[in-house]
């Protein structure tokens, strides 16, 4: 089952790859595919802090 809609800007996903060390990976293997999903849930993670900190300081 896909689902088209976007949580995370591929921008904001790129630089928390970057941030955790495994933006390298992702641009060598050509794509999140072989990223571990532990990684995914720490970028997913991350993204919620953001964005809760984005809506604490609104």
């Amino acid at each position: 089952m896909s689902n088209n809609r976007k949580l995370i800007s591929n921008q904001l996903r790129e630089e928390i790859a970057k941030e955790l060390g495994v933006y390298d990976q992702v641009k060598q293997d050509g794509g999140w595919g072989n990223v571990p999903s532990k990684t995914c849930g720490n970028i997913v993670s991350k993204a919620i802090e953001i964005a809760n900190r984005a809506a604490q300081n609104s």
